[in-house]
């Protein structure tokens, strides 16, 4: 094991936080396996006869975690979608993952951080440290600079008792010509092992380095050999709902690491809102599905 790997093993969270794996594994247990996406498209915006601006980010983003909070695991807000408002748009992000904290619904940042060196440790503190105006329980990384780059990430994740997921293999197509490079020995397996190797750090059955893996990706995990239940994290799997994959999907796609599969749907439920009711029978819906494949 790498020396920083090995260092990073004597230091876990803070004191008085359990690990985010520990923390997600309850969730999961207590609620179901589903994440509930915040993605405030401006086409969901006016469907929600909300205006594309500041206003109506806030009012979208603070509905959806006032439904859900009591009945999913996680929700993700879409930073991008942030983003694009400016620094006054992130200010709702700040608030949002606020309220979801005040709720006790986990929030995973879906930024895609991904860089080396002290960028990449920059990107750690904004994301992962404590007192961070932006800190979430987990955050989304990417890891094609190489693994190793995300160091500062896995080591401030564990220190702190956060969590990171770490893109694996994607449902976009454009994705394989990365990810399934080399057949048998793929990258995304080789990612897919350096994450199982940071979970040995982790005590209990679910690490905190977690892998984004697309719920349609259909035979892919069995052509590229990759063995997802030995990774000991979650698995982040959107694609669930409007993008075409079922629950019978997603047990049928990941076999033996179905118990640590996140399932993940957006669009399928805010498509329900504006209303508290709409939107919390969808998640409930949704929900049930995942629980009875």
């Amino acid at each position: 094991m790498p020396e920083s790997a090995a260092a990073g093993q004597r230091s876990l969270a803070q004191p008085g936080r359990e690990p985010f794996g520990s923390r997600l594994a309850a969730a999961m247990a207590a609620r179901g396996p589903l994440c509930v996406g915040i993605d405030p498209h401006p086409g969901l915006l006016a469907d929600w006869g909300l205006n594309d601006d500041v206003a109506g980010l806030e009012r979208f983003s603070l509905t959806v975690v006032e439904a859900v909070a009591t009945l999913a695991a996680a929700v993700k807000p879409q930073v991008a979608l942030y983003e694009r408002h400016g620094s006054a748009g992130m200010a709702v992000l700040e608030r949002t993952l606020a309220v979801a904290s005040d709720a006790g619904v986990l929030s995973i940042a879906d930024a895609k951080r991904g860089d080396i060196g002290s960028t990449m440790a920059a990107y750690a503190d904004a994301w992962l440290r404590d007192g961070s105006a932006l800190a979430a329980d987990s955050v989304t990384l990417s890891p094609y600079l190489g693994f190793e780059s995300l160091r500062p990430a896995l080591d401030l994740a564990a220190e702190s008792g956060r969590g990171v997921f770490v893109l694996a293999l994607t449902s976009n197509p454009e994705g394989k010509s990365v990810q399934h490079v080399g057949g048998t020995e793929s990258v995304a397996r080789r990612i897919a092992e350096a994450a199982a190797e940071e979970n040995r750090r982790y005590p209990g059955a679910m690490g905190s380095v977690g892998l984004v893996v697309g719920a349609t990706i259909g035979r892919a995990l069995v052509e590229l050999g990759l063995d997802l239940d030995a990774v000991h994290g979650p698995i982040l799997a959107p694609g669930l709902g409007a993008q075409g994959a079922t629950p019978a999907d997603l047990r049928a796609t990941f076999g033996a690491a179905y118990p640590a599969v996140l399932g993940t749907s957006s669009r399928g439920i805010l498509a329900a809102g504006p209303t508290i009711a709409g939107l919390r029978s969808a998640t409930e819906s949704t929900r049930d599905g995942l629980l009875e494949a």
